[in-house]
């Protein structure tokens, strides 16, 4: 099974709690880890239980009664997410892991998906360090915070949503730059999990940008309806030239000799995609890359 497996059914709302699931037979627990979080055996396959107090007193071996409520169930299939997240348990106050797992639930239910299971280890780790810097006033700048919101616009709003939860709930001020970081966390859930690969994408991107900056001597407008289609194309691009997929363009001849300039940086965006991706690029998707190339060095002339 990829991913998560929900079970129950939340508010839209974060702050409005979640639903409460009945627990129809009595469970056994496998380990109690404080007193709002245990494992237990349910239909042969080991669960995590949230709810206030379930694991008050409880240790391995006793039962959750029938008729229970709990307010959420979810399953870590992978033994070393399972041991991460048991780190995470230790090393995060239990009131904040609660608030880290309704806002988990949150995206979930808004993207309407399941989210990869490193979510509850990476996020929830994540979000705790942030609030620990940003209440020594330590805030780290993100240098891809404008190609993350052209991106990765759902995730970066529920990223939003998460740092208005934050500011409501422990009045804790989450700044743009790290909102971006939550948002790719969010985009690599939905992405089996590969943040490392989705961080270097954008990375990559950032590199191609401030390359063609470079090239064409002028500051990029990243407001622009442009900029947001050429980072649109370098995603697509990346993900095309990573399997190999060609991509047809029947004006190359047209843009090689109306775009010369363009194509020849192109061509120089392809030798950083080569060196990075370890992968050809073909002509057809080089003169793509000059045709947006091309846009921005008109914008520049016209200005």
């Amino acid at each position: 099974m990829g991913g998560l497996s929900y079970i129950i059914r939340f508010l839209s709302n974060i702050k409005g709690g979640w639903n409460m699931r009945i627990i129809t037979d009595p469970v056994v627990i496998v380990k109690s880890y404080n007193n709002n979080i245990v494992s237990v055996k349910m239909n042969g396959v080991e669960r995590i239980l949230f709810s206030k107090g379930i694991g008050f007193g409880k240790k391995s071996g006793d039962k959750i009664e029938k008729d229970t409520q709990v307010e959420k169930i979810f399953v870590i299939e992978d033994e070393d997410n399972l041991r991460s997240f048991e780190q995470v348990i230790e090393n995060v106050d239990e009131e904040f892991l609660m608030l880290c797992e309704k806002m988990i639930t949150y995206i979930a239910n808004e993207l309407k998906e399941d989210l990869d299971e490193k979510i509850h280890v990476a996020l929830v780790d994540h979000l705790n360090y942030v609030v620990k810097r940003l209440s020594n006033k330590e805030i780290i700048e993100n240098p891809f915070i404008m190609e993350i919101k052209a991106l990765y616009p759902i995730e970066y709003t529920l990223a939003e949503k998460v740092a208005e939860t934050l500011l409501n709930e422990i009045n804790v001020y989450i700044p743009e730059g790290e909102i971006g970081y939550i948002a790719l966390h969010i985009h690599s859930a939905r992405n089996s999990g590969k943040v490392s690969n989705t961080l270097k994408s954008t990375y990559l991107i950032n590199s191609i940008v401030e390359y063609v900056e470079q090239q064409i001597e002028v500051k990029i407008d990243k407001t622009s309806l442009d900029y947001a289609r050429f980072l649109t194309h370098l995603r697509f691009a990346i993900k095309r030239i990573l399997l190999n997929t060609l991509i047809k363009n029947d004006f190359i001849k047209e843009i090689k000799s109306k775009y010369r300039l363009s194509y020849k940086i192109a061509k120089g965006v392809s030798k950083i995609l080569i060196r990075q991706l370890e992968k050809n690029v073909g002509e057809d998707e080089i003169a793509y890359l000059a045709m947006h190339i091309e846009r921005f060095r008109i914008a520049t002339i016209e200005t």
